[in-house]
């Protein structure tokens, strides 16, 4: 199978599935000095980990990281950084009957018709385990971020029809609520919501936002490798996610230019724009304005709900999934998101360091 490596100098490989012993990832392109202990991993693993909250499967996975290779006396050496996360939940039984037939909204169908064969124990290499290594990764390259005064912060922006309200934004809620809204009372009504689900035997879908700060204006490049579109490539390689969207994204088909267009302005010798309708970026190119994205996330395809679908033989029936489900997938999707914008942004600021012949001559006639 390929498909499975991300990047250009910071380089990951996810391995691993759902019901297999162990997932991981081997990180290739971290540079050597870089502070890390698995508890800067284990951070970010907690927050994707399942069995936590009454809307996230029941589930219960320590998730616990260790790192094989590439580090020395908490330190990076430069080498390829390996780790791992064991699996010690599974119920495979759980998914022995879906091998004969094929889960409406899953992958079985497709990975059916292009290998031949597929792991039907929870997904396989389509399950949202496989996140698992994205972000162990993830942790990493916002750590190297963090050395460069970037920060990133990802949250609940919407769970069906309840929306945060902006004005009650309260960033220390994110961590707080089980549905990682920066907003108390809109977390109160989307868990009310989920529960209305969850008695109808269904799922709910939703959206996540990312805002990232500190990043310097140049960073992407003009034609095919454009930040906003490998950052769009990144978030949609999630498999929840159906779209992706910059700045005020598809508002901007209904606008008119006088009123789309963020006007520049300079103050003290400093160029910033009056507003951020771009999201930060402009021709590919990071304009040094606040980066904002959102991913738009499909319901939770596993519901209890009797539906209906076809078996191998390709005749239709009807069916009940069994198994532990979320009913909803974004709050634990919020930190994957995070990560592979972490992912995309530390790759994009490593390639940016060829991109001047000053940079190069300021680095090398420097050394010491």
């Amino acid at each position: 199978m390929s498909g499975s490596t991300f990047g250009t100098f910071f380089k990951i490989s996810t391995w691993g599935e759902s019901h297999g012993k162990a997932l991981g990832v081997v990180i290739d392109g971290c540079p050597a000095g870089l502070p890390l202990i698995e508890d800067d991993i284990q951070e970010y693993l907690n927050r994707r980990k399942p069995g936590q909250t009454k809307i996230s499967t029941p589930r219960r996975e320590d998730d616990l990281v260790e790192i094989l290779s590439g580090t020395f006396e908490g330190l990076t050496t430069g080498t390829p950084i390996s780790l791992i996360v064991r699996n010690t939940s599974q119920k495979s039984r759980d998914y022995s009957e879906i091998a004969s037939y094929y889960r409406p909204g899953h992958a079985d169908y497709t990975f059916d018709q292009k290998y031949g064969f597929r792991d039907y124990r929870g997904g396989g290499r389509s399950s949202g385990r496989e996140t698992i290594g994205r972000v162990a990764a993830g942790a990493v390259a916002a750590k190297i971020l963090k050395e460069l005064g970037i920060e990133l912060l990802a949250y609940t922006k919407s769970i069906g029809p309840v929306e945060i309200n902006e004005s009650a934004f309260d960033k220390g809620a994110i961590r707080q609520t089980s549905t990682c809204m920066p907003d108390y009372n809109a977390d109160q009504k989307a868990v009310e919501y989920l529960a209305s689900c969850m008695a109808e035997k269904d799922s709910a879908g939703g959206i996540i936002e990312c805002r990232i700060q500190g990043v310097p204006a140049g960073i992407g490049e003009p034609v095919f490798e454009k930040l906003d579109a490998n950052l769009a490539k990144a978030i949609m390689s999630i498999g929840a996610v159906k779209a992706f969207e910059i700045g005020d994204g598809c508002r901007v088909s209904a606008a008119h230019g006088s009123s789309n267009n963020d006007s520049f302005v300079s103050e003290k010798g400093t160029i910033s724009k009056k507003t951020n309708h771009a999201g930060g970026i402009l021709g590919g190119i990071s304009d040094g304005g606040e980066i904002i994205f959102r991913a738009y996330v499909k319901p939770t395809p596993s519901i209890f709900q009797e539906q209906e679908t076809v078996n191998k033989d390709g005749e239709n029936i009807r069916i009940c999934i069994k198994g532990r489900h979320d009913p909803v997938i974004v709050p634990r999707a919020v930190v994957v998101v995070e990560s592979m914008a972490a992912l995309t942004l530390a790759d994009a600021m490593m390639a940016n360091m060829c991109s001047r012949i000053s940079y190069l001559k300021g680095f090398y006639t420097h050394r010491n």
